[in-house]
């Protein structure tokens, strides 16, 4: 069956949901989720109250969209495909660092909306199943296939995606809560972070002498 859809009236279609969330992004960043109203997003985008509900069914769908956005959720897949072809290391360290660069200058919006996330039931669990539990299994399937190559030591695959999430959004509460250190200095965290995840943080020693060897020396 030939594909129907019009390129350009999608094109017209993302431009608008664009306009939309732009302007959410904002309005929630400024009044938090529970205080914005749909009136509020249409009169920051310039367009009619009712336009809105043309493109999202409430202002939850409409938050949704933007975790959606700065999750990069339909783009995911793609990078660990990506990643795939890539050194393991190299790879690592340029993931945390799209990651960081794209959440950070959003720093804002997850102040506004984080507690609305935490305390919202309904909401919690959408944004669990629809935005973290497919983007986990993703990291899932990167893992799995690092490991089934070598790349990897057998490593428990779920705890460990979990791990590497937490670290990047643990160090988003510490800047959050005001932290100077990482607000001044984020740029240097993906190298930091992939050093901690890959060489640990003991220091780098020689290997030990054995007790023959020792004794040859001694001769």
């Amino acid at each position: 069956m030939a594909d129907s859809r019009d390129p350009i009236q999608e094109l017209v279609i993302a431009a608008r949901r664009k306009q939309i969330l732009d302007a959410a992004t904002q309005v929630f960043a400024e009044k938090g989720f529970h205080r914005a109203t749909i009136k509020d997003i249409a009169r920051v985008a310039g367009i009619a109250d009712g336009t809105i509900y043309t493109y999202f069914a409430s202002k939850t769908e409409v938050l949704l969209a933007i975790l959606h956005r700065l999750n990069e959720s339909t783009e995911r897949s793609q990078q660990f495909l990506q990643g795939g072809e890539q050194d393991f290391r190299v790879f690592v360290q340029e993931y945390i660092r799209q990651r960081i660069s794209l959440v950070w200058p959003n720093a804002e919006v997850f102040r506004a909306v984080l507690p609305e996330v935490l305390v919202n039931a309904e909401l919690r669990e959408l944004y669990t199943q629809q935005v973290l539990i497919p983007t986990f299994e993703i990291g899932e399937r990167y893992f799995r296939a690092q490991r089934e190559q070598g790349k990897l030591r057998d490593l428990d695959v779920q705890l460990t995606v979990r791990a590497v999430a937490g670290s990047v959004f643990g160090l988003l509460v510490i800047q959050l809560l005001g932290d100077e250190v990482i607000a001044s200095r984020w740029e240097e965290l993906p190298e930091v972070l992939t050093t901690l995840l890959l060489d640990g943080l003991r220091a780098v020693h020689e290997a030990p002498v054995e007790e023959g060897e020792r004794d040859a020396d001694a001769h």
